[in-house]
C-alpha cells in the first residue's frame, strides 16, 4: 500500500498545532522549532507531490478514500489534479515563509498553533473530494483566521475579525443546506444511494433543471463571499487592513482562493447547466468588481488598504475567466490564483516591513524611500510590476490567457474588464511614486535598508514571480489536462462546445489520424 501523502499533508500540520498547544510557554525556542519543522516538512511533501505528479493525467491522483460515517455516505476522500495542485504547493510554501519571516511580537505559542491549524484546514479544503469533509475543512479555516485577526491585528482588529466571521458564516449556512440537499436528492436522481462523494454525484446525478439551479446558488453564495465578489466584498478591506502581516499574506495568498477554487471545483463540475445558465450574472459581477476594486484602490490613503482593494479587482479577473467556459480562460484563471497569491502576498509582506520601520501605512507620510533604501525599493517595484501584469513577470501570463480566452465567449465583458489592467497600472504606479520617489523628509531619512533575513524571505517570492513569468510551460502543462477534462464534462452535460475546442473538428482530426495509422 502506497504512503497516503495527501492525508499526511492534512494531518502533519494539525498534529503540529496540537503539539504546540500542549507545550509549555516557557519553552519558546521549542515552540518555534516545532512550528518551523512541521511547516517545512509539509512544504517539502507538497513539492514532492508536484515532482511526482503525472503531467498528462487529467484525473485525480494520489487518491486516498476510506469510509468515515458509512450510514450517511461520508468518506475520507482526498485527491489532487491540475486545478488544485499548485494551490496545495503554494500553501505548502507560504506557511513556512510566514512562520520564519514574520514576528507576531507577542503570544507566539497561540499564534503558531493557530497558523498550523489554518494550514491543515487549507490543505484539507483543496484536497477534499467529499462534500461533507470539504465543508468541515472550509469551516475549520474560519476559526484560526478569526483569532489571528482578533488577537494579533491592529487597532480595529475586533471589528474586522467579527465582520469577517459573520460574513463567511452566513455564506457557509447556505452551503451546508446546499450540500446536504444535493446528497439527499442525488440518491433518487441517478446515484442510487446516499453519498457525499463529489465525483460520484457530478458524474451520475441527473437533477431537474430548476433543482440544479437552486442547489448551485446555495453553494455559490458561500464561494462568492469568500472570493469576495461585489457586493459581498466589504469584509475584505477591513480584514486585510487590521490583520497582522502574516495573516494578510495567508489571507491574500491562499485563503481567498477557496472562493475561486470552489466555484470551479464545486460549481462548474457539480452543476454545469446552472453555471452556464447564470453565466451573465457572474460575468457582470466580476467586471463590476474589477472596475470598482481598481477605482477604490486609487482613492485609498492607507497603503495596505490600497493593496486590499487591488485584490478585489484581481480576483474579479479570475471569476471572469472561470465563467468564460473556454480552456484558455479557465487555465489562465487557475494560474492567476497562484500568481495573485505570490504577488499580493509579497506586497503585504513588504507593506508589513514598511510599517515595522515607520509605524505608519499612510501614503502621505511616506516619501523618498528609494533614495535611502534602493534595494528595498527595487524589490517592491518588481512585485508591484508583477501585480500590474508587466510581460516577463507572472501576472501577465494569467491575465493574458483570461482576456484572450474570455474574448471568445464574453466579448463585451472582456472589453470593459481590460480597462482594469490600465487602472491597476494607475493606482500602483501612483502609489509607488508617492511612497518611493522624491526627497525623503526628516522622518524617512533613517528608513532602514532591506536586511539579510528579510531578503531571504522575499527572494523566493521574486524568484517564483520571474520564473513563472518567463517560463510558464511547466505550470500550464499540469493545469491544462484537468481544465480540458472539466470543459469536456460541461460539454457532455449541457451540449455546450467551447469555441477553442470545436468538437466536430477534434473528431474529424482524430478519424483522419486513425486512418493514416491504419495504412501500411
Amino acid at each position: 500500500m502506497s504512503f497516503p501523502i495527501l492525508t499526511a499533508l492534512v494531518l502533519v500540520p494539525a498534529a503540529g498545532s496540537l503539539t504546540i498547544a500542549v507545550l509549555s510557554e516557557r519553552r519558546a525556542e521549542w515552540i518555534k522549532l516545532v512550528a518551523v519543522l512541521v511547516s517545512v516538512f509539509t512544504g517539502a511533501m507538497s513539492v514532492w507531490v508536484l515532482s511526482s505528479f503525472e503531467t498528462a493525467d487529467a484525473g485525480f491522483q494520489f487518491v486516498s478514500k476510506h469510509d468515515w460515517i458509512k450510514p450517511w455516505g461520508i468518506s475520507w476522500h482526498l485527491g489532487i489534479d491540475g486545478i488544485s495542485l499548485f494551490l496545495v504547493v503554494l500553501t505548502g510554501i507560504l506557511f513556512p515563509l510566514v512562520i520564519v519571516g514574520v514576528d507576531p511580537h507577542h503570544d507566539h505559542k497561540r499564534y503558531l498553533a493557530w497558523l498550523l491549524l489554518l494550514e491543515a484546514g487549507m490543505m484539507g479544503s483543496f484536497l477534499s473530494l467529499d462534500l461533507f469533509v470539504f465543508f468541515v475543512f472550509f469551516e475549520i479555516v474560519l476559526v484560526p483566521m478569526y483569532f489571528l485577526i482578533g488577537g494579533w491585528g491592529y487597532e480595529g482588529r475586533v471589528y474586522a475579525a467579527t465582520k469577517f466571521f459573520l460574513y463567511t458564516m452566513v455564506g457557509s449556512a447556505f452551503m451546508l443546506v446546499g450540500i446536504v440537499t444535493t446528497a439527499v436528492l442525488a440518491r433518487s436522481n441517478g446515484v442510487g444511494h446516499l453519498t457525499f462523494d463529489l465525483v460520484e454525484i457530478a458524474e451520475n446525478a441527473d437533477f431537474a433543471t430548476s433543482t440544479g439551479r437552486w442547489l448551485f446558488f446555495a453553494i455559490a453564495v458561500a464561494f462568492a463571499v469568500k472570493v469576495p465578489m461585489f457586493p459581498v466584498h466589504t469584509w475584505l478591506p477591513d480584514a486585510h487592513t487590521q490583520a497582522p502581516t502574516g495573516g494578510s499574506i495567508i489571507l491574500a495568498g491562499v485563503m481567498l482562493k477557496l472562493g475561486t477554487y470552489g466555484l470551479l471545483r464545486f460549481g462548474l463540475y457539480l452543476f454545469p447547466e446552472a453555471a452556464r445558465w447564470s453565466r451573465p450574472l457572474w460575468l457582470t459581477l466580476a467586471v463590476i468588481g474589477i472596475i470598482y476594486g481598481a477605482v477604490a484602490a486609487t482613492m485609498q490613503k492607507d497603503l495596505k488598504r490600497l493593496v486590499a482593494y487591488s485584490s478585489v479587482a484581481h480576483l474579479g479577473f479570475i471569476v471572469l475567466g472561470t465563467f468564460a467556459f473556454t480552456s484558455q480562460a479557465i487555465s489562465g484563471a487557475t494560474m492567476q490564483m497562484i500568481n495573485h497569491g505570490l504577488s499580493t502576498g509579497a506586497l503585504f509582506l513588504l507593506v508589513g516591513m514598511i510599517y515595522e520601520r515607520r509605524h505608519t501605512r499612510q501614503i502621505a507620510e511616506l516619501k523618498g524611500i528609494q533614495k535611502v533604501a534602493p534595494i528595498f525599493a527595487a524589490g517592491f517595484m518588481v512585485v508591484m510590476l508583477s501585480s500590474i501584469g508587466v510581460p516577463g513577470l507572472n501576472g501577465f501570463i494569467g491575465e493574458y490567457l483570461i482576456l484572450i480566452g474570455s474574448f471568445l465567449t464574453a466579448r463585451w465583458w472582456t472589453v470593459v474588464a481590460a480597462t482594469g489592467v490600465i487602472l491597476a497600472a494607475l493606482y500602483l504606479l501612483w502609489a509607488y511614486q508617492r511612497v518611493f520617489h522624491g526627497e525623503p523628509d526628516e522622518a524617512n531619512r533613517s528608513f532602514p535598508e532591506l536586511r539579510a533575513r528579510e531578503a531571504a524571505i522575499l527572494l523566493p517570492f521574486i524568484g517564483l514571480i520571474v520564473f513563472t513569468g518567463v517560463y510558464p510551460k511547466p505550470m500550464l502543462d499540469r493545469i491544462e489536462p484537468a481544465v480540458d477534462a472539466l470543459i469536456t464534462h460541461v460539454s457532455e452535460q449541457t451540449g455546450y462546445v467551447a469555441p477553442d475546442l470545436p468538437e466536430p473538428i477534434v473528431h474529424e482530426a482524430a478519424a483522419e489520424t486513425e486512418g493514416e495509422e491504419a495504412q501500411p
